[in-house]
């Protein structure tokens, strides 16, 4: 998952049905039709939460996500998650995004991931945004994995 990527230095597209912010909770609640773009990285759900704080170069006041005075600490992903960027696509039924550790947890009955032919399914994915690095947890048994020899780079 290396082309998967959020920060708080990129701008952000999120559009729904509906937006509702609560600045004294620092939370801003997207419903319906939830979709996510920031670079090659889309997210997609039927609602999801911004958990946000001041920014690290605010000027003291109140963090607000309407005035551009915040950054996003946290994103929680709900009802049928999709997440796509590149060649790599994932969906799970519920998703988390912690901005400070760059770390994005997929969960489910079954999460299935494919990059490209390839395709891997369990219930829990977690994607290390600044390596890349993903890890698949299996849903009591075992994880269950597809690989197509064709996808493999030519030398």
């Amino acid at each position: 998952m290396s082309g998967l990527k959020l920060s708080n230095d990129q701008p952000i597209q999120i559009q729904s049905d509906q937006l509702e912010i609560k600045d004294q909770e620092k939370k801003a609640y997207f419903t319906g039709n939830v979709n996510v773009v920031q670079g090659t990285t889309t997210l997609k759900a039927g609602k999801m939460t911004v958990q946000y704080k001041e920014k690290a170069n605010g000027d003291g006041g109140a963090a607000s996500i309407s005035s551009g005075n915040a950054d996003i600490d946290k994103i929680f992903l709900d009802d049928t998650v999709f997440l796509s960027s590149g060649t790599q696509q994932a969906t799970a039924e519920a998703g988390q995004f912690d901005m400070a550790s760059q770390t994005f947890v997929l969960t489910g009955k079954q999460v299935v991931l494919s990059d490209g032919p390839n395709v891997f399914k369990g219930c829990k994915l977690t994607v290390q945004m600044a390596s890349g690095q993903a890890k698949l947890d299996s849903c009591g048994g075992r994880v269950e994995i597809m690989l197509d020899p064709k996808s493999r780079p030519k030398q």
